[in-house]
């Protein structure tokens, strides 16, 4: 069904109607001389001006891509409030096979698109998109961050990434067991590329017992090759079973905890990368029946944000690192929250990230 736009009519539904919607501004962006078709959407920009990143991927349908930048772009806007980022939330994504779909053309016609918001969103890296990408987008948009050192960017972003991710495990491991260190805890990762990796080599250096999968093979082989001590496991179905798994660290795409793999998920904590892990609305609260302490995704998995925020400003990566390592307080701040007013971290850290952003609103207003 659709409506008179030829729009999805649920996908209308869900900007205008729903608790998921609430956003300010859907940009759907097409150049057919590149083969460009992209979604932008802005959610609330409160605090400042749009921040996230631009996600190419091989989306079945077109009503599935506006749908995951929708969520994408709510999940940054609670995700800079936590980071205490000036910076509100967006997302974009591009439909196509990044393998095969991926060209300057397509970037440059991007770019133009980006610059065409005025800098109310402020793009970078994401799934499918890399430094050297950014670099090509920059040369129409100079609201863009993720580029490289030698374009006057931060780099990679991932660093930082996994460098958060890895200081929400100690806070997890703090609050459950009264010490943050990871060492000899059983951790499985799902998802072991471009922040996986990064986070594969804090635990190592730590002493844990890790094990790993990911779709692609290639991706797993570099880890173990470099690790012997690191035990790689079939799929994620496999990993989530593996017994007296302590940790368990989505880092690949969203919706990893679903009505599928909570009720046999073996980890005692879920503190990973990925974005929108909660397949919906309700699963936090049967993790917190379950006894399984869930670290929000778009808490621990800010580092990123932090940096190519800073890069908006002259770069520095000491100043940034500094800011990450404030992950580990906020989160046990979260759990405290959670704990305080009886509901799961998740809806304790929504209600913090919300409380910043109607503040910012109000003070807006009255100006």
């Amino acid at each position: 069904m659709t409506d008179v736009t030829g729009a999805p009519a649920d996908v209308l539904h869900t900007l205008f109607h729903s608790e998921q919607g609430g956003h300010e501004q859907v940009v759907l962006c097409q150049d057919r001389a590149s083969g460009l078709k992209a979604v932008i959407a802005l959610h609330n920009t409160a605090l400042g001006p749009a921040l996230g990143g631009t996600r190419f991927y091989p989306y079945a349908t077109e009503e599935e891509a506006v749908a995951d930048a929708l969520n994408l772009a709510r999940g940054m806007s609670y995700k800079n409030a936590m980071a205490g980022l000036d910076h509100g939330g967006g997302k974009a994504v591009i439909i196509g096979d990044p393998d095969r779909d991926k060209t300057e053309e397509l970037l440059l016609a991007y770019g133009r698109f980006v610059a065409s918001l005025g800098g109310r969103y402020v793009t970078a890296c994401d799934v499918g998109t890399y430094v050297a990408d950014m670099d090509v987008v920059a040369r129409e948009c100079r609201w863009t961050t993720g580029r490289s050192p030698e374009n006057g960017g931060a780099g990679d972003s991932s660093v930082l990434t996994a460098f958060g991710v890895y200081q929400g495990m100690r806070a997890s491991a703090q609050h459950l067991w009264g010490d943050p260190s990871l060492r000899g805890r059983r951790i499985g990762i799902a998802g072991v590329g471009k922040v996986g990796h990064h986070l594969v080599e804090h635990l190592v250096a730590e002493g844990a017992e890790i094990f790993v999968t990911d779709v692609r093979a290639d991706a797993v082989r570099r880890i173990t090759e470099r690790h012997a001590t690191v035990t790689a496991v079939a799929d994620t179905e496999a990993l989530i079973r593996v017994e007296g798994l302590d940790v368990y660290a989505p880092c690949a795409l969203g919706g990893a905890l679903n009505d599928d793999s909570v009720p046999v998920l073996t980890a005692r904590v879920v503190c990973g990368a990925a974005n929108n892990q909660l397949a919906h609305p309700g699963v936090e609260k049967d993790l917190a029946d379950r006894g399984i302490l869930y670290a929000p995704d778009y808490v621990v998995n800010a580092g990123g944000v932090i940096q190519v925020a800073d890069e908006l400003h002259g770069f520095d990566f000491e100043r940034c690192k500094a800011k990450a390592a404030g992950i580990y307080d906020t989160t046990l701040a979260i759990f405290a929250r959670a704990k305080a007013d009886g509901i799961p971290p998740a809806a304790a850290a929504d209600r913090i990230a919300e409380q910043r952003m109607h503040e910012a609103a109000a003070a807006r207003r009255a100006r």
